[in-house]
């Protein structure tokens, strides 16, 4: 399989991100071990606790592991022994070389609590998703997505590839951003969903979530999967799958950690009452929220009711992996009022907000930037916006508004 070169790579050969260990989590398949693997070449030794010989040695005699595989080290899947993380703090502790340890692991839900206990200070946490668009298209280095009109004209100008077409941009939907589904000799797109989700099912929610019957949570994943870019309306869920609301809402906090789902936070303050404080919902990967819902192809779902919801799913999860791949946290939510009026993102950055609407329309009109005058009464400035939509070449849609290409986020 060809590598293709991930945005994280530069961060983690970056001197100045001066950490004695690193850990990049994210969910299962999405390319942890291979991105490390390439950026570490023979300098330090792989080993997987994937082996369960080596998983068990690392549990029961962490020392003894670390004095067999001495750093610099990649560990592979460290959620399988969490004894080795104090192990590890005394090995930093006594000398905090940067790089001496990277780590991966997928169960973020309790991995995370055994870092934050045993490692707080000496890990520099990355969070790994699919392919970004970007990436596919060799362009790993591009910046966080910013909608400043000179940020904006700095994509475009810098990107290698013309803006994709409606159904090239459906087909990149419905396919999903796993790595598997874009190498040379891809396996068949129903398959491996099917097979993924088999997989974790088994190796990582029975055991997180305490699931006596897979097909109820499968019954969970999907009813989250159809209410992609939608307000979070836990009961409903729980209806649709027949569980307690306490179940879902463990489920729902197993899935957000583990990088299947994301909530997105409504922006909120002291100035009005007004503010729905919901979350909205999204799948991570289109593709496998395409496979859930049984959409059978891009034509279909380009085609259906739910090609606005998809759209919007993918234009978020895309601005997430620009700054997530960056090293850095998405200062990311959308806004709603109890009037209904909704802006989809808002992006704060230095006390300013800076909205986005996504759009699947190759006209935008004023129509589509109608609510972003609503926001003038929170009491933060309002920076420059942006609507990304099916234009082929930016277009100003007011001052400091412009409409720009979705396909070159």
């Amino acid at each position: 399989m060809t590598y293709i070169p991930r945005t994280l790579e530069g961060l983690l050969q970056n001197p100045a991100f001066q950490f004695p260990a690193t850990l990049v989590t994210g969910p299962r398949q999405v390319g942890k071990t291979t991105l490390l693997r390439h950026a570490a070449g023979n300098k330090r030794t792989y080993v997987t606790l994937d082996d369960p010989l080596l998983a068990t040695l690392a549990r029961e005699e962490p020392a003894l592991f670390l004095q067999r595989f001495p750093s610099p080290v990649l560990i592979d899947e460290i959620q399988y022994a969490p004894q080795l993380l104090p192990y590890i703090k005394m090995e930093v502790d006594g000398d905090r070389t940067p790089g001496r340890f990277w780590l991966t692991g997928s169960w973020q839900f309790h991995l995370m609590r055994g870092v934050s206990e045993s490692l707080a200070g000496r890990v520099g946490v990355l969070r790994l998703l699919g392919f970004s668009r970007r990436e596919l298209e060799n362009d790993a280095d591009r910046d966080p997505f910013w909608p400043t009109p000179d940020h904006l004209l700095a994509r475009l100008a810098g990107a290698p590839f013309a803006p994709p077409t409606l159904p090239e941009l459906f087909e990149h939907i419905w396919r999903g951003s796993f790595p598997a589904l874009w190498a040379d000799a891809a396996p068949d797109r129903d398959l491996f969903y099917s097979s993924y989700v088999q997989t974790y099912l088994q190796r990582d929610v029975r055991d997180l979530a305490q699931v006596g019957d897979t097909a109820t949570f499968l019954r969970f994943l999907r009813a989250c999967a159809a209410r992609t870019a939608q307000l979070l309306n836990l009961q409903d869920l729980c209806r649709d799958a027949d569980i307690a609301p306490a179940t879902g809402k463990r489920w729902l906090s197993i899935l957000e950690s583990s990088g299947i789902v994301f909530l997105l936070e409504p922006f909120h303050t002291n100035v009005t009452s007004r503010l729905v404080k919901t979350p909205k919902l999204y799948l991570l990967d289109t593709g496998l929220a395409a496979w859930l819902t049984a959409w059978s192809s891009p034509a279909t779902l380009e085609a259906g009711s739910s090609s606005g919801a998809f759209l919007e799913t993918w234009a978020v999860a895309e601005v997430i992996k620009s700054w997530w791949h960056h090293g850095k946290t998405a200062p990311v939510f959308f806004y709603r009022d109890k009037d209904q009026k909704e802006i989809d993102l808002l992006i704060q950055r230095d006390g300013a907000l800076h909205p986005v609407e996504v759009k699947k329309t190759a006209a935008p009109g004023k129509d589509a930037i109608r609510h972003f005058q609503t926001l003038g009464r929170l009491g933060f400035p309002v920076g420059p916006g942006c609507v990304l939509c099916l234009v082929s070449s930016p277009l100003p849609l007011s001052d400091n508004v412009q409409a720009f290409p979705l396909g070159l986020l």
